[in-house]
Parts: C-alpha cells; structure tokens; sequence
C-alpha cells in the first residue's frame, strides 16, 4: 500500500530550480534510497518532501490526505520526521532532554518517559549514556541521538539525509544494521539520501537514482545493479 506519494514538476530555491519531473509512489514499510552525484538534488527532494522546499504546482500526498501545502510542524503532527545531515543534536544538554525535546508535541509527562525507556531498548549504546551531555557523545552515537530523538513521536515516515556522513567504517555498518532494524521492529517507512550506493542498496527495498534534478532510475536495487550503464554511473 501506498503511504507517500509526489508529483514534482519543479522545485528549488529562488529562482534556481534543482529539480525537474519528480514522481515518487512510496510503500508503505519500505525502506528507500534515494541515491546519486552531489547535485543530483537528492537532499532537496527530502526537503520537498517535508514542505522545507515549496513544489509550486506539485502534490503531495501522505496517507491519502494532500499535504502539499501543509506546513513543516503539520507534517510532523501527521507522521513525518526529518533528519538533517551532520548528527544535528543539542550538545549542551544530556541526551534525556535531547528526546524530550524530540516529544515536544506529547502533553503527557509519563508517555514521554515510556517512550523514551522504549527507545533504549533500540539503542543500548544511549542508555548509560541517558544523563550525559550529548557533546560528549561519538560520532556514531550523536548520529544515534538524532535518530532516537526523531522517533519519540513514533513517525510513519523517517526521512534520513545522509546518516553515514561523518562516520567511521564501524560506525557505518552500524547505523546501517540500526536502520533496518528500526524498519523490522516498528514498521517505520524509511526514505535515505546516501551517498554510500553499496552499503545502503543492501537494506534497501527500492531505490531511486537521480541525475541533474531528474530521476533516472526507479525500480528494485538489484535490478539496477544488474544494468552495466548504471553501475558505472551509479557504482562505479
């Protein structure tokens, strides 16, 4: 079943326009990468995607309601979550109020609390950390903290701009291995700008390649790996 959907004829900033005859049908519990060159617009089409970037004359779709003109915090109260490139945590405070900064919209002290105990049970390396200031924290940890912090509002949609970026080859496979496993455990449907192709068409479901603001390629990854012309373009 479908939970996302888009038409894009165009989209970007100002007068520059970054992206061109975008259409997206995303399923739902799937996990997808969006993969391509830097400028390929890969990260635009996440910020399009959650109303950070205007679609003039696009549609957007989620759950079968038209969110296209539905502003950012809307987006989130519906189900949608974005996490910016560059492990974005709040380094002065511990890692508890980073999630609780992460449930802002929960009015309930006590689910706040519930959630965020359930979420260390996803991400063990963070519970001993618990009340800790998060500038302390690894590479590979804050990229955690970003992630657990997006998912305290339990999303239908996780939208993940580069998570590898910045990390260790460890720590790569690890956050892989923690995506999937988000994706297994809860059901979230997960969309991932990458530019680590290999590591992150293993997990993928589908993928969508894209080149100079157009999408070049839509289908299954290992269909994709088995075209010689993309491989050298997108593999290579």
């Amino acid at each position: 079943m479908t939970i996302l959907s888009a038409h894009i004829p165009e989209a970007g900033y100002s007068k520059k326009i970054i992206l061109r005859n975008i259409d997206l049908d995303i399923k739902e519990k799937s996990i997808v990468a969006f993969i391509g060159p830097n400028g390929a617009g890969k990260s635009t089409l996440l910020k399009a995607l959650m109303g950070i970037v205007s679609t003039p004359n696009g549609r957007v779709v989620f759950q079968e309601k038209e969110i296209t003109t539905v502003p950012i915090e809307q987006r989130v109260q519906t189900g949608i979550a974005f996490v910016p490139q560059g492990n974005r945590v709040f380094t002065e405070l511990t890692v508890r109020e980073n999630l609780e900064i992460g449930g802002y919209l929960l009015k309930d002290k006590v689910e706040v609390s519930h959630r965020i105990d359930a979420l260390m049970e996803i991400f063990p390396d963070l519970k001993d950390r618990i009340n800790k200031v998060a500038g302390i924290l690894s590479g590979g940890e804050k990229q955690q903290l970003a992630l657990a912090r997006a998912l305290m509002l339990e999303p239908k949609v996780l939208l993940l701009d580069e998570p590898s970026l910045g990390l260790s080859t460890k720590n790569v496979v690890s956050a892989f291995a923690l995506i999937e496993d988000i994706n297994r455990k809860k059901g979230t449907t997960i969309l991932i700008v990458e530019q680590k192709v290999r590591d992150v068409l293993k997990i993928s479901h589908h993928v969508y390649a894209l080149k100079m603001g157009e999408i070049v390629f839509d289908g299954l990854p290992t269909d994709l790996q088995k075209d010689d012309q993309l491989k050298m373009i997108f593999l290579s």
